[in-house]
């Protein structure tokens, strides 16, 4: 771990202050009597620590300009979002949870539901910046109660990234696929040529929670909602989702997708982190995050001018007459915990991360779109043309629920590819043992059928 550095360049003082002025006088109120006011924030990612411990002693230098010493400890966590869930909620029952946490979206509603986490609302009503965030992005991270408990700073878009080069070497056609007969084309004249598989597209139980996330939503979601907010409940069965687990059918049968590795442990090893940086799978389904995580110059697997190689194609249309759509990932978000000492230094804190330079910094660090304007003129976030352009779609993008029970669904859809992947069901069949999983999975009383 590297040591916090107490550090601010005279510049970052004094705008970090200007942004502060107007919200120290409740914070103030806060400030411990017997020494600074001490909060506790985790992280359970490395990339995102990183770029947080960077950042904490300039928010706590312009908090100390205005009178109010604060003392963030940054904790840090390596685990994935199943560990992460188990050890947070075990700590929120036990009382020893941290003051601010950043924690991806979709569990969000878990922990507010649950009672854990403060409410927002009155913080971002008088907080103006707030207006700058787009209202898709506001719209997703309010919680089934109607309130508002995470502030995200930052948001992706998922697609599907495809080797430009390798596809101009092989003469075939970049342009965007209409619906996904055209996309089904492209992808049979790309086997033809290589003579393999020419889509990483997640499916089964190995790949876990991503084959619901980065992938079976995604498709769904271009024939319509999925969710009822009214009556609170999932559809599960219908012409759509019939349709789309005939689609991975027709995948599989077609020998476009790489069934052998999607089977075996850790199935984007294989596909994502050796066979598209090859340019061997050409296509594959994937996140703005992509450009960070997987194939940038620090990422799991390095494309040498990634960004000169690699374009991306919106999903395609669901059917003939509909129009090509991504889908928004709002990621990471700062939730304050209910039980927080200091709730007003804690939101502060999060409104702080999510403003100016610090988010810019952020955004460039993981690899995602700004979830609100204003950030877009600021260095580095300026600097990154990939980033720009997935906020630019942001606000047109169409939105994934993340009600309760949307863990049970990726359980089912895990099954229905699994069977398909095997080859003991076919699309129709495939079809039915989902509906029948997230049927038994959630009760009856919260699915429906259209």
């Amino acid at each position: 771990m590297i040591n916090k550095k107490r550090w601010a360049a005279a510049g970052a003082l004094v705008a970090s202050g200007a942004m502060l002025a107007g919200v120290l006088t409740g914070c103030s109120s806060e400030a411990a009597s017997d020494g600074p006011v001490q909060l506790k924030f985790l992280v359970y990612q490395q990339l995102r620590a990183d770029a947080a411990e960077k950042l904490i002693p300039e928010f706590e230098a312009a908090m100390a300009a205005k009178g109010t010493e604060v003392d963030i400890e940054l904790v840090r966590e390596n685990l994935d979002d199943t560990q992460f869930v188990t050890k947070a909620t075990q700590q929120f029952n036990a009382g020893t949870a941290p003051d601010i946490i950043d924690v991806n979206n979709p569990y969000v509603n878990g922990f507010a539901g649950a009672g854990y986490l403060l409410p927002l609302d009155d913080y971002l009503a008088d907080w103006s910046e707030w207006d700058d965030y787009y209202p898709v992005v506001k719209e997703a991270v309010t919680a089934v109660d109607g309130q508002t408990y995470a502030l995200p700073h930052e948001a992706s878009v998922q697609s599907f990234f495809y080797r430009a080069d390798v596809l101009k070497e092989l003469g075939i056609d970049t342009s965007q696929p209409e619906t996904w007969d055209d996309m089904v084309a492209r992808l049979k004249e790309i086997t033809a040529k290589t003579g393999g598989p020419s889509l990483t597209l997640p499916a089964g139980k190995a790949w876990g929670g991503g084959t619901w996330a980065e992938s079976v939503r995604n498709v769904i979601m271009g024939d319509g909602p999925i969710y009822d907010e009214k009556t609170k409940t999932w559809t599960v069965a219908s012409d759509g989702w019939t349709q789309t687990f005939e689609l991975y059918d027709q995948l599989v049968d077609e020998g476009l997708l790489p069934v052998k590795d999607l089977l075996n442990p850790n199935p984007w090893e294989p596909t994502k982190y050796v066979a598209f940086p090859e340019g061997t799978i050409p296509v594959a389904a994937q996140g703005t995050w992509g450009w960070k995580y997987d194939w940038g110059p620090e990422g799991s697997a390095p494309i040498e001018n990634v960004t000169e190689k690699v374009a991306t194609w919106q999903y395609p249309a669901f059917s003939a007459g509909g129009d090509p759509y991504s889908t928004l990932a709002v990621g990471n978000t700062y939730v304050v915990n209910a039980d927080t000492k200091y709730p007003d230094v804690a939101v502060e804190f999060a409104k702080w991360m999510s403003s100016g330079e610090a988010m810019a910094q952020q955004l460039v660090a993981v690899g995602a779109g700004a979830p609100r304007t204003g950030i877009e003129d600021i260095s580095p976030y300026a600097e990154n043309e990939q980033l720009r352009a997935a906020e630019a779609e942001i606000e047109n993008a169409t939105p994934v629920p993340t009600a309760d029970g949307v863990e049970k669904l990726s359980q089912a859809a895990q099954i229905a590819t699994e069977g398909i992947l095997t080859g003991k069901l076919d699309g129709a069949q495939a079809a039915a043992e989902f509906a029948k999983q997230a049927t038994d999975l959630l009760g009856k009383d919260k699915v429906a059928t259209k």
